[in-house]
């Protein structure tokens, strides 16, 4: 479910946020889905359990997961829908900036990038 990368600039709690976020969002966990335990992410992904205790503590206050007293975190209600491609677009929208930014500092061509993107999300 998570993807957790070690060696990338944003801290593992931001990226573990972030993909409960999207994941939500999008639809791709349902209301009163169970997550899997702070033990079971902290191993699976060879993190510290209190990073995987941290994202998971500020999505609760987000509310998008709630603790059952004895089964762990599950997802929160959310309004009863999957969010629309542009609200969910608009989650995407500091990472094209950045990614734009990034562009024009390398000064690559926007086509090139446009391609190789393509070919990453398996068009």
């Amino acid at each position: 479910m998570l993807n957790i990368q070690p060696s990338a600039p944003e801290p593992i709690y931001r990226q573990i946020l972030e993909q409960l976020r999207r994941l939500i969002a999008a639809g791709q966990l349902a209301e009163g889905e169970p997550l899997p335990s702070v033990r079971e992410v902290a191993v699976m992904h060879a993190v510290n359990p209190m990073t995987v205790s941290r994202a998971y503590g500020l999505a609760e206050a987000e509310g998008l997961l709630k603790r059952l007293r004895g089964k762990g975190m599950v997802v929160a209600a959310q309004s009863g829908r999957t969010r629309s491609q542009s609200e969910r677009l608009a989650l995407l929208e500091p990472l094209l900036l950045a990614l734009s930014r990034q562009v024009q500092e390398l000064e690559l061509p926007a086509d090139l990038v446009l391609r190789r993107l393509g070919k990453l999300l398996g068009e």
